[in-house]
Formats: structure tokens, sequence, C-alpha cells
């Protein structure tokens, strides 16, 4: 049986960077400090967001409209600043990549250019356990083109018993007629890893452009998107990313469809920055993903995922995935005496940085409240069934996996 010592002796040995950030206080337990495990829905807020985002509000103050030229970031090229962070942690061309919107209308505006249906191939491939607003958003767009979504969306299901999709059954659904696939990197519920370079190929090697959900990916999983040769994603950067509630998102489009006449919606930050100010009638789009930007970008939103980026600069996302397996490896190996399914798979090799538990006994919205005021320990529930844990590399400990299993262990007993 592994003790409170053996975690804090694993958190002496293989700390993380808990003190880069800010730690809410316990509601209930033992410790003054949450265990806090819901990071794959709202990551923690890091300790320099602050001050720097005071830093961007006092340009405003000091200098109002001069601001966008001789802030000490200016605002004119401020998206700049995150374009080579960005495009480094999901293995992309900083011309692949830019920081915008939030993701779902990301991914709007990217399907407006690659769903392209036709009456003989216009069928949309996802999970059916994937996120609700990537259902509402392909469903809408089949109905915008005419078709109808409930036989245009094909939705993939587990074989019966089986909680996870298999790689092979995916691509086995991609048949002629699939315009789309577009599936989420890591599924928000079980925590699968999805094979996206496997899927990617076989998507493209059935005729379909392929794009991915990277909500609960990006900042969790290492990932290649160039090299992958995927079309297009889209990502927030609330979660992992740690960038605040309703934070912006961000998109990748690979460089063989940049400069290309594919469809899109423009706007203001759609062309050229050194046009911009000419005031022309017409758009003079960039040959990079910037030519996706509609509005221009709000600055004191961008800060935040500046902020958090350059974290994942300094520290790596290689680093951070091998700290991440090794954390969750001890985190499943304490719930082997906890009476609670784990649903996620069990190969390393296929899933982030989450457990995901299905809940007996009570609902799981219960569980979680009991987990958060009787122990101090946040996780995340998805009723009526699914408790979520992700420990998070950046932040979580030994010591919080140890309380979590410990107060799963009590309130299931």
């Amino acid at each position: 049986m592994t003790t409170e010592a053996d975690a804090l002796a694993l958190d002496a040995t293989d700390a993380g960077h808990r003190d880069l950030f800010d730690v809410p206080p316990a509601q209930g337990g033992d410790y003054p400090e949450v265990a806090y495990f819901a990071g794959n829905s709202l990551g923690l807020r890091p300790k320099a967001t602050r001050a720097e985002l005071l830093e961007d509000l006092d340009a405003w103050a000091a200098l109002g409209v001069e601001g966008h030229l001789d802030a000490a970031r200016p605002w004119l090229p401020y998206h700049e600043l995150l374009t080579g962070p960005a495009s480094r942690l999901v293995g992309a061309l900083p011309s692949e990549t830019v920081v915008m919107n939030s993701l779902t209308v990301n991914l709007h505006l990217l399907m407006v250019s690659f769903y392209r249906p036709t009456p003989s191939r216009h069928r949309i491939v996802i999970e059916d356990a994937a996120f609700p607003s990537d259902s509402y958003a392909v469903r809408s767009q089949v109905a915008f083109h005419g078709y109808d979504p409930e036989d245009a969306v094909i939705r993939l299901r587990p074989r019966p018993g089986e909680d996870a999709l298999r790689t092979a059954d995916v691509v086995e659904q991609l048949g002629g007629d699939v315009a789309l696939v577009l599936l989420g990197g890591v599924n928000y519920l079980t925590g699968e890893l999805m094979d996206i370079p496997m899927i990617t190929k076989a998507g493209h090697a059935a005729g379909a452009v392929v794009g991915w959900d990277l909500a609960h990916a990006a900042g969790n999983v290492p990932l290649a998107l160039h090299d992958w040769d995927v079309d297009f994603a889209a990502w927030c950067s609330y979660k992992y990313l740690n960038s605040g509630p309703g934070a912006l998102a961000a998109a990748f489009v690979h460089e063989r469809h940049l400069g290309t006449d594919l469809p899109r919606f423009e706007g203001w930050w759609s062309t050229e920055a050194a046009t911009r100010f000419e005031m022309t009638p017409e758009s003079r789009p960039p040959a990079s993903a910037d030519a996706w930007q509609v509005s221009n970008p709000p600055i004191f939103s961008m800060g935040p995922v500046r902020t958090s980026l350059e974290l994942f600069d300094k520290i790596g996302i290689d680093v951070l995935r091998e700290r991440s397996l090794r954390l969750t490896a001890y985190l499943e190996k304490l719930l082997a005496d906890v009476p609670l399914q784990v649903i996620t798979p069990t190969d390393p090799a296929r899933r982030g940085a989450q457990l995901s538990l299905r809940v007996t006994g009570m609902r799981a919205g219960e569980l979680s409240r009991r987990l958060r005021f009787e122990y101090g320990v946040i996780a995340d529930a998805r009723e009526p069934d699914v408790l979520r844990l992700a420990p998070v590399p950046l932040y979580s400990t030994y010591h919080d996996c140890w309380r979590a299993a410990a107060a799963l262990a009590e309130v299931m007993a």
C-alpha cells in the first residue's frame, strides 16, 4: 500500500512547477490547498499572469490610442507574439498558426473553407462522445448546406462493452461519401488519445479532408500537425494552457492550403498588415493562417495566452509529457484499490493526462461535491456517471494523487 510519506518522497525527487501557479485554498479536508484535478476543464492561473496583464492595462492608461504602436508590447502586431510559441507547441510552422476567437468560432470559420460538400460526398465523421459543441457545429454546417444531419453526420461508437474507440474501427468508417473527418485529438469524456497521424493518413486515402479539435490535446500531449499532414485544427487555451476562463483559442491550417483559392470569411485582420490602413475595399490576404482572422485581436485576452505559452516554451511539452506519464500511472496504481471502473485506456500511449472513472452508487456530481467539501479535492463530473481526474504535470503532485485516491476510497466505502 502506497503511503502519504511515499507520495511526498516522490514529489521531492520529481517535482513539477506548482510554485509558478496560484493554487486555490481548500474548502474542506486536512490540507490548506486543494488537490486540483480539473485542469482539463479550467487550468490554474500562472502567478505571472496578473502582473503582465496589468502591464498591458497600464499601457492603455498611459498611452491611449498610441499604445497600438508605442506600448512596450505594441497592440497592432500583438498577436504575432503568440504565433511562434503556439506553433512550436503543436508542431506547426508559424505561418500555419494563429491565435484568435473561441474554439467553436474557429471550427466554423475553418469548415467554411474545408467542408465543401457535394451530393455524392457530404458526410462528416465525428465520435459519438464528441463534446456537444462539436456536434452542434457539424450538424449546423450540414444543415446549412441543405443536408439532413441525421444522415450526413456519422457518429462513431466504441464496440459493445468497450469505452474507447479502436483506430481500425475509425478507419473502417471512412468511405467514399465522407467529405470531412473531425475528431477530438483527446476525447474529453474518456481521455483517449486518438492516433492522429494514422487516422489523418486514412482519411486522406479515402478522399476526405481531416481536421482535429485539440481542446484536450494542446498543452497535454506532444503534437506534430505539420508533419502529420493535418489539414486544419483548432484548440482552446483555458484547459491545459491555463489562460483563463473563456480564453482565446487558436487555429492551424497546413501550409499546402495557404495562399490558395479556398473560400474564407474575411474582415479587417484578414488582409496583409502592411496594407491594412490603406482602407481599400478589397482584402489582400497573406499566405498564412492570419488570412483566417476576421476581427482585430482583443489585447487583454491575448495577454494571459502569451504568458502561458511562454511557460510551455521554457519548460517544453516533451518534458511535461514524461512527467504526465509518471503521474497518471501513479494515480492509476492508487485507484486499483478503489471500487470504481477506469474507462480511460490502460495503455499510456493511448491517453493524455486524464483518468475517467465510472461511478456507481451515486451520481458523479454528488461524488464531486463530496470530494470538494469534505476532502479538498477538485475533480470534474460529467453526469450521470463519469468523474474525470486530470493530474496536470505543470502543477499537480504525487501527494495530490494520494489525496484523491484516499478520499475516493473513503467515500466509496
